[in-house]
């Protein structure tokens, strides 16, 4: 007898097709196919005159089956749009030179050379690869003269050794050599296994020529590279402390000098220091960082120092938000930054003084399945703010900022949507058990009559540190127009509501954040709509977490789909690409230290209470929460005799479960087929 696991690729799952053999016409809701379609704008830059921005756009692309990348450049006066930088590979990281007059970018047209850095010349369009390096470069910095670039990039180095094996014949076929492995944190959800070497910061002059290394060392530095006002030294953030790879949190901001290479600290906090940006007139810096309390959600505020290091100061104490990248303003009297608020980004002018300005609102980012709350941005020297904003019903598009008044720049999938129509997406107000204010949104399907009766899915955001808002999502939209009702929530240890609101489940998750579900699914109820008889749930990473918690808590939902989960917080934190963080920040204790306190949170504990179907879907190459954990989940399961099926999606890692469009497609189809199969038929029921 052979004994076959029900392990099943995204292919093999047969109940609902992600595609349509042979459709009878267009379909006039959004289907899986119409993901290659569609197009999302990234990181906005606007000219320091104001008068073009560049961005990325990413297109679907069905022949290679990914999210093709491509620099666009707008006219702000006529909105006319011209492709700057397309064709073969991928193109992004576009930044303007100080005087306007060149790009920067990073492509890799020369797919022999891989991913380099170019510049183009604005007035005649003319290009150069600058660079040619062993990897991909990262965070672009002008000069302020324009005369160089600077750029951080992975530096290969000797690989740990143990030993020497026999020497090999000439001709001869072995194996390949032993690895060696001596880091704390040896693989990445964004890279897989690392490789020998480390992060380094390089100048290279503007029209080429030969990079000049500033860094050295055993050390990672990088992130945002700033220069100093007479583009004489390098600010940059990094833990160059002794036990910096046991320490994931903590940094500071550095200078290095390009003559001497002289490394000089400028920050000594406990708790991250990053992202320096120096003022106009050279005598500040501002940064984002805090004061390390060692709970499991932190505000990043905005800070600023004098030159030397000195009379730091926080200009964001009276916001209860977390800032993101500072950008000075042009006459050096405010600092833009960006800030999520009850689920929407928006872009406030921070004065010296702390007071605060928002300046753009409505800001999303550049995922496409699920409605994160997201946005980039850019300003230019008269304080127009260049964003990506989008609806519940778009993704994200280029807007600007100006005088109070805004506007869209790019319609870049109204040709796919003006013959679509798709869920509509509703505020929900949620009370929780406590009397807490919960946020939670509502997605009613295209043919939508409030006289029926609906399945409805509650799909739970990750993190759990993270936040849904009214933002455009592929998956909720797939779900609307296959008959469902979705259901979404910031349950309390979400952002965007502040400290407090987040740090509810410190030392504490899961806890009563399934409670906030479950009143979000009380409430959608009462709206009278929903059939209560057909309930299902589903959710991702953290979302992954609460949907196995879930199960194991009540009996209410017909089937689940729990995604790239955690189930054993004890092997988890053991295996998990940020092992030193999650132990430190979420438990504050080792496993051997508080084995019941570990299992007692653990999805894992509950599983003898399970009676729902329940799916377990990750992808093959997830170092976040690794594929152990959601086989883990599996197998309990079956053991139990549980109806359940492990979906794994080949080559994805946590990240990037969505981020091939026939993936993304066959996911939500898989996961829909498993609700189907578990649906209750009646004659009441959509």
């Amino acid at each position: 007898m052979s004994l076959r696991p029900l392990v099943l690729s995204l292919a093999a799952f047969l109940a609902i097709p992600a595609f349509a053999a042979h459709p009878a016409g267009p379909s006039r809701v959004l289907t899986g196919a119409d993901l290659f379609n569609l197009e999302v704008a990234s990181d906005p830059q606007i000219a320091p005159d104001g008068k073009t921005v560049v961005y990325t756009r990413r297109t679907g692309d069905i022949m290679s089956d990914r999210m093709r990348a491509s620099i666009w450049s707008i006219d702000v006066a006529s909105g006319a749009q011209t492709p700057l930088v397309s064709g073969p590979g991928s193109h992004s990281q576009p930044r303007w030179s100080p005087d306007g007059s060149k790009l920067a970018y990073i492509s890799s047209a020369d797919e022999k050379a891989g991913a380099q850095l170019y510049v183009r010349w604005m007035k005649t369009g003319a290009t150069a690869r600058i660079t040619g390096l062993p990897d991909t470069p990262h965070s672009i910095a002008w000069s302020p003269d324009g005369q160089r670039i600077a750029y951080s990039v992975f530096m290969p180095d000797e690989a740990a050794r143990l030993g020497k094996a026999p020497d090999r014949p000439d001709g001869a076929k072995w194996a390949e050599p032993l690895q060696v492995i001596d880091k704390v944190v040896y693989r990445t959800d964004e890279g897989g296994y690392e490789k020998p070497g480390y992060e380094q910061i390089f100048w290279v002059p503007a029209d080429g020529g030969a990079p000049t290394q500033l860094t050295f060392g055993a050390r990672d530095v990088g992130g945002r590279l700033a220069w100093s006002h007479d583009g004489r030294s390098l600010l940059f953030s990094a833990n160059l402390a002794p036990d910096w790879q046991r320490d994931l949190v903590n940094s500071e901001v550095h200078e290095v000098t390009l003559d001497t290479r002289e490394v000089r600290t400028l920050t000594r906090r406990d708790g991250p220091d990053n992202a320096p940006a120096v003022s106009p007139d050279g005598q500040w810096i501002a940064y984002v960082g805090f004061d390390d309390k060692r709970v499991g959600y932190q505000n990043q505020q905005l800070s600023i120092m004098k030159r030397d290091g000195s009379a730091t100061r926080v200009l964001t104490t009276n916001l209860d938000r977390s800032v993101g990248v500072p950008v000075w303003a042009a006459d050096g009297r405010a600092i833009y930054v960006s800030y999520d608020d009850h689920g929407s980004v928006r872009v406030a002018r921070v004065g010296l003084d702390g007071s605060t300005r928002t300046v753009a609102e409505n800001l999303t980012g550049s995922e496409l399945d699920r409605p994160y709350s997201g946005g980039q941005f850019s300003v230019a020297r008269d304080g127009t703010v260049a964003y990506t904003g989008g609806t519940p019903q778009r993704p994200s598009d280029v807007w600007i900022a100006r005088g109070g008044k805004t506007q869209r720049l790019t319609q870049l999938n109204e040709a796919l949507f003006a013959s679509k129509q798709l869920g509509e997406v509703h505020k929900l107000a949620v009370t929780a058990f406590d009397g807490l204010p919960i946020d939670a949104w509502l997605v009613t399907p295209p043919d939508f009559d409030a006289a029926c009766k609906y399945p409805l899915i509650l799909e739970i955001h990750g993190g759990p540190f993270a936040a849904y808002g009214p933002a455009f999502s592929t998956d909720a939209q797939l779900y609307a127009a296959a008959g469902y009702v979705v259901l979404y929530v910031n349950p309390r240890g979400s952002t965007s509501y502040g400290e407090a609101f987040a740090n509810k489940i410190d030392k504490a998750y899961p806890g009563h954040d399934y409670d906030d579900l479950m009143s979000a699914v009380d409430a959608a109820l009462a709206k009278g709509f929903v059939d209560q008889d057909n309930l299902f749930v589903t959710g991702g990473s953290g979302g992954g977490v609460l949907t196995a918690w879930i199960v194991g808590k009540t009996d209410r939902f017909r089937a689940a789909a729990s995604q790239k989960p955690v189930i054993n917080w004890s092997s988890f934190v053991l295996t998990a690409d940020m092992t030193p963080y999650f132990a430190r920040y979420w438990f504050g204790q080792y496993p051997w230290e508080d084995p019941a306190g570990y299992w007692a949170r653990s999805p894992l504990s509950l599983v003898g209470n399970v009676k729902t179907p329940t799916l377990v879907v990750v992808g093959s190459d997830d170092y976040r929460t690794p594929a152990s954990e959601a086989e883990q989940y599996y197998e309990a399961l079956q053991l139990r005799g549980i109806p359940t099926a492990l979906v794994k999606v080949p080559g994805a890692n946590h990240g990037g479960l969505a981020d091939r469009p026939s993936q993304s497609a066959a996911k939500a189809s898989a996961i829909l087929a498993w609700f189907e199969r578990h649906r209750a038929k009646g004659p009441n029921n959509k």
